[in-house]
């Protein structure tokens, strides 16, 4: 069986983005305002400040960095990140 390719890829593929503090550079698509797709790579990984400081099994689980997500809602706002469910208003 082969399961179909989702379209979002296709139709929106995710866009490199820095983050504006440590310079860590991740994919990255805005479905809409509230939902943010990310892809980390061993080098942001490392790159990231707050990813890399998380480095105890408790703190492993940690998936977000706050510094990266302003970088991300400002590319979005600047219009460097499309965000594919933005109503007109």
């Amino acid at each position: 069986m082969t399961l179909p390719i989702d379209k979002r890829i296709r139709d929106a593929p995710m866009e490199p983005i820095g983050c504006r503090h440590c310079g860590a550079r991740v994919l990255a698509r805005k479905s809409s305002w509230a939902q943010t797709s990310i892809q980390w790579d061993a080098a942001s990984t490392a790159a990231c400040v707050e990813r890399h400081a998380a480095s105890t099994l408790s703190e492993a689980g940690m998936r977000h960095c706050s510094q990266l997500r302003e970088s991300i809602w400002a590319a979005a706002e600047s219009g460097e990140l499309p965000v594919l469910d933005n109503p007109v208003s």
